[in-house]
């Protein structure tokens, strides 16, 4: 039911900031302001976004709890959408998940509602592969067995007939 409250009621917000506003500066500065306000909105989700991806990537490089910086990407990118939606209502909510601060409020507001069961995160050790020289050695038999009338099989000068020279 809040889901349809929201798909009515916010295009209702907006039919009614569009006609308050047009009526005090007109159609043309009206729709001058959306189109600005969706131009500066995806510069700043371009700055913004890029910033929370390298943190994302750090949280990960020093085995660190994802949670805040996926958060935070997260309303970014619905910042974003709400700032290329045409509309004062969605503008404004848009602009202010951009904020630090407001993300960090919405954030801990979402985490004090709830409940992780676990996070565990643990160096990946690095496998070791056999060189030179570690001693081993590896007996292969192999017969050639790619037709002679093979388009793919390579001519005398190693060429493989699928590219040109």
């Amino acid at each position: 039911m809040w889901l349809f409250m929201i798909f009515v009621g916010i295009p209702m917000i907006e039919i009614g900031l569009f006609i308050q506003v047009g009526g005090v500066i007109g159609m043309w500065p009206t729709l001058l302001i959306v189109v600005a306000t969706a131009a500066l909105g995806a510069w700043l989700l371009r700055q913004q976004g890029t910033r929370e991806m390298a943190n994302i990537r750090r949280s990960f490089d020093e085995m660190r709890n994802p949670a805040e910086p996926l958060a935070h990407g997260a309303m970014i990118l619905v910042a974003g959408t709400l700032l290329v939606t045409p509309g004062f209502f969605t503008d404004a909510v848009g602009f202010s998940l951009l904020l630090p601060p407001v993300r960090r409020a919405v954030f801990n507001w979402i985490k004090a509602r709830t409940t992780v069961a676990a996070f565990e995160a643990e160096r990946q050790r690095h496998a070791h592969y056999p060189s030179e020289n570690d001693g081993v050695v590896t007996d292969i038999d192999y017969e050639d067995v790619t037709p002679d009338n093979d388009p793919g099989a390579p001519d005398s000068n190693g060429n493989s007939g699928w590219t040109r020279h």
